[in-house]
C-alpha cells in the first residue's frame, strides 16, 4: 500500500517550536493534511517520548524520528523502528551530548561516521537532512557524503525545502539513495505540517515496515514546494536578500557590496557544482503549494492563520476530507462548488500558470497567480 509519510517534524521541546506542537495536535493535522505516516519527531527526549508511548494514533502510523547536529554541525535526520530502540541509541550518546534531556535537536560531540555507526547498531537508518541547504547541512561542509560518513552506509537523503528530485539526480554520489521530502515543521498549522512528503508503499503498516520500506528504496512519490519557494534557493545576501550569480558572488569574496553582508550560496549553484554526471531516473516529483497559501493569496489577507482564511479551508477540508486530495486530484468543477476562485487557482498551480519569484539568503520566495 502507498502512503504518505513526512518523516521530520520538531517537537514542542524544540528551539523556536510551537508549544501546539503536541501529539494530539500533530496527528489532528496529518488526518487534515492526508499524512499517513508521521515521524515523532525528538525521539531521543524521554518527556517527548513518553507522551507519544501514552498517544492512540488511530489510523496515523507513528515512526521514531529524531535530528542530530555532528561536531562538523552537520544536521542527520535518524528513523527507528521502535521507541525502546530510540532508548538505546540514547544511552549510547549520553556520554557525548550534554543536552539530551533538554532540547529536541541535541548536538553530539561526534562524526557522521561514528553517529551514523551507533544507529546501526541499533537497527536503525540515517542520511543528511536538509541536505543541500547552506548551513549545517552536508553539503554545506563537504562535498562527498563519504567525507561525513565514512564506510557507514547513507541510508536515505533528504532534499530540504529549496531542493527538488532534480538537483540531486547528477550526483553520481547519490545513485541507489533514496530521496525522502519532509516538512521539518515546528508547528501543526497546514502552511508547515506536511508541506513536503514522500510516497511510500509499505508491506507492513508498522514502524519497522517503513524502515524497511525505505531501506529498500521503495519511494513512489516526493512531493513539496517549488524549489524557488525555498529560503536558500538562490546565492544571496543574508542581511538585504539581494541575489548574485555564483560567479559575482566569487568575485565580491561573498560580501554584499550594498551593506557588506555575507553572501551565501543557493541551493541551485551548489547542486549544479554536484551534478557531474548524467540525470539519474527518480519517481516523480509533485511541486505543490499550501492550500493555506492559497487562500491568503487568493483573498488578499495577510496570513493563512486569519479567520477568514481558516473558514475558507475548513470548508474545503470537509467537502473533499483532506488537503493533498484538495491539491492534486479532485477536478477543479468540483473544487469551484467550495469556492470557483480558489478552485481557480489550483488549477493555476497544476498547470504550471504560476509565476515564482526565487527566494535566497534565508528569505522565503513567494509566488503569484494568474490575473
Amino acid at each position: 500500500m502507498q502512503l504518505f509519510a513526512d518523516l521530520h517534524i520538531h517537537s514542542c521541546f524544540s528551539i523556536a517550536t510551537s508549544p501546539s506542537m503536541v501529539p494530539e495536535r500533530i496527528l489532528a493535522g496529518c488526518r487534515r493534511k492526508g499524512i499517513g505516516i508521521i515521524g515523532s519527531g525528538d525521539a531521543l527526549q524521554s518527556a517527548w517520548l513518553e507522551r507519544w508511548e501514552s498517544q492512540d494514533a488511530g489510523e496515523v502510523l507513528v515512526v521514531p524520528t529524531t535530528e542530530v547536529e555532528d561536531r562538523d554541525r552537520v544536521h542527520h535526520l535518524i528513523l527507528m523502528d521502535s521507541f525502546d530502540a530510540c532508548r538505546d541509541l540514547r544511552r549510547m550518546f549520553a556520554p557525548f551530548g550534554t543536552r539530551l534531556e533538554e532540547t529536541g535537536r541535541p548536538h553530539l560531540g561526534l562524526s557522521g561516521e561514528e553517529i551514523a555507526g551507533a544507529v546501526h547498531a541499533c537497527g536503525g537508518l540515517i542520511g543528511p537532512a536538509h541536505a543541500f541547504t547552506p548551513w549545517t547541512s552536508l553539503y554545506a561542509s563537504f562535498d562527498h557524503p563519504a567525507e561525513c560518513y565514512g564506510d557507514e552506509q547513507v541510508d536515505f537523503l533528504e532534499l530540504g525545502l529549496s531542493a527538488d528530485s532534480s538537483y540531486g539526480a547528477g550526483i553520481p554520489d547519490l545513485a541507489g539513495i533514496p530521496f525522502l521530502s519532509s516538512s521539518d515543521a515546528h508547528s501543526p498549522e497546514p502552511v508547515r505540517l506536511g508541506r513536503e512528503f514522500t510516497g511510500i508503499s509499505i508491506a507492513r503498516r508498522t514502524a519497522p515496515g517503513v524502515i524497511e520500506a525505505v531501506r529498500k528504496g521503495a519511494i513512489t512519490l516526493n512531493a513539496g514546494f517549488f524549489p524557488e519557494e525555498g529560503k536558500y534557493n538562490r546565492t544571496a545576501c543574508c542581511r538585504c536578500y539581494r541575489q548574485f550569480s555564483s560567479g559575482e558572488a566569487g568575485r565580491l569574496r561573498w560580501r554584499c557590496p550594498d551593506d557588506g553582508g555575507r553572501i551565501k550560496k543557493g541551493v541551485s549553484d551548489r547542486a549544479a557544482e554536484l551534478s557531474i554526471g548524467p540525470p539519474g531516473e527518480r519517481p516523480p516529483y509533485l511541486h505543490i503549494i499550501p492550500l493555506g497559501d492559497i487562500i491568503k493569496t487568493v483573498i488578499g489577507a495577510s496570513s493563512p492563520g486569519t479567520k477568514r482564511c481558516q473558514n475558507l479551508y475548513d470548508r474545503f477540508i470537509s467537502c473533499f476530507g483532506d488537503e493533498i486530495r484538495v491539491l492534486t486530484t479532485v477536478p477543479v468543477e468540483d473544487l469551484a462548488r467550495a469556492d470557483p476562485l480558489v478552485a481557480a487557482a489550483i488549477d493555476a498551480f497544476r498547470s504550471l500558470r504560476i509565476r515564482l519569484v526565487p527566494g535566497g539568503g534565508g528569505r522565503y520566495g513567494s509566488f503569484s497567480l494568474p490575473d
